[in-house]
């Protein structure tokens, strides 16, 4: 008999309490270690596909607006200004910021409305090069323009005109091929025409101009804020706006929802925590005769303590390895239901190593009261109660 074979026979002595008080706590990891994995994967998978869909920022033309009343009539409000971009200066301007090198795509934009087969449609003109860097979430049916004389056609677009893959129709007296047609996305991407900028232009006597610009930042993490300052002091007569505060909002309410989680999980901790001292502190009252026949036979205070420490440890040891294990395999379940098997999470050796050493520290130190009680048992006062 020795200080490892003692807490072993001891929880093996009602092993239906250790059965509960293990599943608890496992439980409890469990939990902890699937929303830090989820949360994780899940945010990096947001933040990653936030930066690839769509701009972070747009350049527009500085425009105001006036209330007009006459009369006590309110008339609204008249916007006035410029409500185009000499489209040269501004976007070299934009691409020699000192933080350039996290500007992914620099998308200029030139709308017009123009009448194909008699009916009106809106056309955009884009730099396709360009485009593409921003609508990532673009799948044709077809394929992408690949010269100046080809177009692509949002979805609601190409029904509305009865236009197919290769079909040619005529824009403001072009000839153009239909590349492409887009899937539907949902945006106002479906209901117009994308044709080379610069053929748009010159088609509409407009050369050079730019109604707006659409900017994507190369990483989720890049300080958005900054970039828009740097661009504001390189082209002070635009509004520059971010359009991160959207995202920011969705994330704020993830966020919520992940403390929550964090907050139930904390609470089963908590309570497995308690339910372990609870334990060994009914242990040690259940015990005093044997704690004080080992103080008896030469077993010091310190010995005594370390027996009780470790029947919890070992209680912590086993919730913090079923615990993890069962937190990464539940999380790539919860993932898979989620329809987001692509966003794999990879087990970390050095997580479950830090897991395994923090759930066996909690576990000890919930025991390190009651195991401080056992200590103090009188060996002389439980012997003459024998």
């Amino acid at each position: 008999m020795n200080l490892l074979t003692i807490p072993l026979r001891n929880l093996g002595r009602r092993p239906l309490r250790t059965i509960l008080l293990c599943t608890v706590f496992t439980v409890g990891v469990m939990s902890v270690v699937s929303i830090q994995l989820l949360s994780t994967v899940v945010g990096n998978s947001l933040e990653e596909k936030m930066s690839k869909f769509g701009a972070n920022i747009l350049i527009t033309p500085k425009t105001e607006s006036l209330s007009v009343s006459y009369g006590g009539l309110d008339l609204g409000n008249v916007a006035y200004g410029s409500h185009e971009l000499d489209g040269t200066p501004v976007l070299k301007a934009v691409r020699g910021i000192d933080l350039k090198e996290r500007l992914s795509a620099v998308a200029p934009k030139f709308a017009a409305i123009s009448k194909v087969k008699d009916t009106p449609v809106a056309v955009v003109g884009v730099s396709m090069a360009d485009e593409l860097n921003i609508k990532t979430h673009w799948y044709p049916l077809g394929r992408f323009p690949e010269n100046q004389h080809e177009i692509v056609i949002g979805f609601n677009a190409a029904t509305k005109l009865d236009i197919n893959p290769g079909d040619s129709i005529e824009i403001e007296g072009n000839s153009l091929l239909t590349a492409g047609i887009l899937d539907p996305t949902g945006t106002e991407d479906d209901n117009v025409i994308f044709m080379d900028i610069d053929l748009l232009r010159n088609s509409v006597g407009r050369p050079g101009a730019v109604h707006f610009i659409e900017v994507a930042a190369l990483c989720a993490g890049c300080p958005i804020d900054e970039i828009v300052q740097q661009i504001v002091k390189a082209v002070p007569d635009v509004e520059v706006k971010a359009l991160q505060h959207v995202v920011k909002q969705r994330m704020s309410a993830i966020n919520f929802v992940n403390q929550m989680a964090w907050t139930v999980s904390g609470v089963i901790l908590l309570t497995a925590c308690f339910m372990i001292g609870l334990s060994i502190f009914s242990a040690v009252n259940e015990r005093k005769t044997e704690i004080g026949l080992m103080r008896s036979l030469g077993f010091s205070t310190t010995s005594v303590f370390s027996i009780f420490c470790l029947e919890a440890l070992l209680m912590g040891c086993i919730s913090g390895i079923f615990g993890y294990l069962g937190g990464y395999f539940a999380s790539g379940k919860i993932l898979e239901n989620l329809d987001m098997a692509e966003a794999e999470i990879v087990f970390d050796p050095l997580a479950f190593g830090l897991t395994f050493l923090a759930v066996a520290g909690l576990a000890v130190l919930s025991a390190t009261i009651p195991s401080l009680r056992a200590t103090r048992v009188d060996p002389s006062r439980t012997l003459v109660s024998l």
